[in-house]
């Protein structure tokens, strides 16, 4: 195993580059932080560029790192915090290829985000798709990127179990029309109906929309209906995260279990 003890070495100064989404896009890689989430990359048979680990990561995951083919650097704890964005680091950094996402076609459940920008809600929301068991997720224009350090950690590895794609969703909603899939939009407006009236299918689009100002009237413009979730209480609406798990597995609901 190599060792690199200086924040100053090349090597180091090039990794870093990848906090950026520029680097990101560019060379179509990403860094993964945390043993289970790396362990998650290796489990689905993406592309480890290299590893990075300190003493306490190696003396942790050692047993685990022999089994891996993987070019694997020892480092100081000074190297690892700079390769790392949390204010604890975990012990050890990848760099992962990101992996190419082919979608033949749109049957089953889609989750699409319409300029959902918080990392959290895009984390949260892609996570409970999983769970949900939908088809895939859509991000439109103006949503967080899929490989920010803080959409990673709240996907805890998702993005690895379902296909996630960036499309224009004006585009795409077409394709789901063509194909005769209804497309439910969410807002609150007079047109719009509770969740509950809608019978669970198989096949269908369900949009969420920014945090502030919700889905884009473009978006709307094109939707089949409209849904929102009745409050009962005091608060003016839910967090995008909350709603949109609520909508999904409302969905899902006629599944066998």
């Amino acid at each position: 195993m190599k060792e690199i003890q200086s924040v100053k070495n090349q090597i180091i100064k090039e990794v870093k580059k990848f906090h950026q989404k520029k680097q990101r896009d560019v060379q179509k890689k990403y860094l993964l932080e945390g043993y289970h989430l790396v362990e998650e990359a290796v489990l689905a048979g993406a592309t480890i560029d290299k590893v990075f680990i300190d003493q306490k990561g190696y003396e942790l995951y050692n047993d685990w790192l022999n089994e891996q083919l993987v070019d694997c650097y020892l480092v100081s704890t000074e190297v690892l915090k700079a390769l790392s964005e949390l204010p604890t680091p975990q012990g050890i950094v990848a760099l992962v290829d990101k992996q190419e996402q082919i979608v033949e076609n749109f049957t089953g459940a889609w989750l699409l985000l319409d300029g959902v920008q918080d990392p959290g809600n895009v984390g949260t929301l892609i996570r409970t798709a999983d769970a949900a068991g939908f088809s895939g997720v859509i991000l439109g224009e103006g949503t967080a990127d899929l490989y920010s350090s803080k959409v990673l950690r709240s996907l805890q590895g998702s993005h690895f179990h379902l296909p996630i794609i960036h499309r224009n969703l004006i585009e795409v909603i077409q394709q789901f029309k063509q194909a005769e899939i209804p497309v439910y939009g969410t807002e609150l407006n007079q047109d719009a109906l509770p969740y509950t009236k809608v019978t669970p299918r198989k096949d269908i689009a369900l949009v969420l929309g920014n945090e502030g100002q919700g889905v884009s009237q473009d978006v709307l413009n094109l939707t089949d209906r409209n849904l929102y979730i009745p409050i009962y209480g005091q608060a003016e609406s839910l967090n995008v995260g909350i709603a949109g798990g609520i909508l999904m597995y409302h969905f899902v609901s006629d599944r066998n279990h």
